[in-house]
């Protein structure tokens, strides 16, 4: 009977247009969209062509310094500020008059660089400019030291050499926020609307006096209503993590270079599935929960909505936290796990114990969240409408 009433209302959820849209198509729009974005934001303008607006009597000498570098177009204004200000350019640099004459008398001499901070684009060529006058700097300075008889390494006296506790490439931190973060959203999203509608949705078409009346027990129906949502849900997750990973492998190149599994890529895939219908299976029980207690889809939306917004605490905690830095309460606390052991996953680390905890955790929250369901399915009070 079981088995009957859950592949009954299996059916009945994928036949609903809606839930099949949420399930499958809004998921991987909304993974394409935030793959492709964070790859574009990781890519620190590589490929990009920018216009650097300058003085029409710009210093040749300095002119120079940027003829190797062939996606920077400098354009002469006689109004640089103006010209950037109109949206023409991505970034301006003005330099004093008589630049060159400064120079070489050994007088201070000051060069302005303007841009937009809020501009991606515009923040890169600043970047690179900065990198270019940089290395004209060393250069002059190198000329006057040899002029006077000095070695350059005079000024240089100890190098500084930054190595990483990790190996990994660091744009694998980008990784490690962005799959949690849209595995998560994307269950809830398509876990919702099933949700709402077995319970709240029942009571407001007035079919659920109907089952009541049926002689199946209360506990089956949940039982099986619950099933359904927690399918649904890790249907989401898998076509989610099936979806990351086909995208970031064919369609992108940092987020690529990003990731190195190595042997255990298998291994990380089958615990990253695992972990998603844990987690789908905590999201069920609790989206049961807020269905119950609403009257309508409407009301039920209203309590779940709040409920799903908790995803975005853990990215932003976890956000700074080095992946050597997490301990047992990172592991412990629902939601919040799931971030931290699929960051662990991202960078090729395997480490049981995170996953039992991890499992663990919200098997009991679960199973608690499903206790308190069946209490208010048993009640009529929350059943009917």
């Amino acid at each position: 009977m079981l088995l009957k009433i859950y592949l009954k209302e299996l059916k009945d959820c994928f036949r609903d247009r809606r839930t099949l849209l949420l399930t499958v198509f809004l998921p991987v729009i909304m993974m394409t969209g935030l793959t492709f974005f964070y790859e574009k934001m990781i890519s620190d303008g590589e490929g990009e062509n920018y216009k650097l607006a300058v003085n029409e009597s710009f210093d040749q000498q300095v002119a120079n310094a940027f003829n190797g570098v062939k996606n920077i177009e400098l354009v002469r204004a006689a109004d640089p500020e103006k010209v950037l200000q109109e949206g023409n350019v991505e970034a301006a640099l003005i330099l004093d008059a008589n630049f060159s004459s400064k120079i070489e008398n050994g007088e201070k001499a000051t060069v302005t660089i303007i841009g937009d901070s809020f501009s991606q684009k515009s923040s890169n060529l600043n970047s690179i400019v900065q990198n270019i006058l940089a290395i004209y700097e060393k250069k002059i300075i190198s000329e006057r030291l040899q002029a006077n008889g000095m070695k350059p390494a005079v000024m240089e006296p100890f190098t500084i050499e930054q190595k990483e506790v990790s190996n990994q490439n660091p744009n694998a931190s980008v990784l490690a926020m962005l799959i949690p973060m849209i595995l998560a959203i994307a269950i809830g999203v398509g876990a919702g609307p099933a949700a709402s509608d077995l319970f709240a949705g029942e009571k407001e078409k007035k079919t659920m006096e109907a089952l009541l009346m049926t002689p199946v027990k209360r506990s089956t129906l949940l039982l099986s209503k619950w099933l359904t949502i927690a399918t649904v849900g890790s249907i989401t997750g898998i076509i989610t993590l099936v979806v990351v990973v086909i995208e970031i492998n064919l369609l992108t190149e940092n987020l690529k270079k990003a990731i190195s599994l190595g042997d255990k890529a298998v291994l990380i895939v089958i615990i990253a599935v695992l972990v998603s219908i844990v987690y789908a299976m905590l999201i069920a029980s609790l989206l049961m929960v807020t269905s119950i207690l609403g009257k309508t889809i409407k009301e039920s939306q209203s309590y779940s909505t709040p409920v799903m917004m908790l995803v975005v605490f853990p990215s932003m905690i976890l956000m700074g936290i080095g992946v050597n830095e997490l301990s047992f309460q990172h592991f412990a606390i629902p939601i919040m796990n799931l971030f931290s052991l699929l960051k662990e996953l991202v960078f090729g680390i395997v480490n049981y114990d995170h996953i039992v905890i991890t499992i663990a955790s919200n098997l009991i929250s679960m199973i608690v969240l499903f206790i308190v369901g069946r209490i208010l399915f048993l009640k009529d009070k929350w059943v009917m409408n």
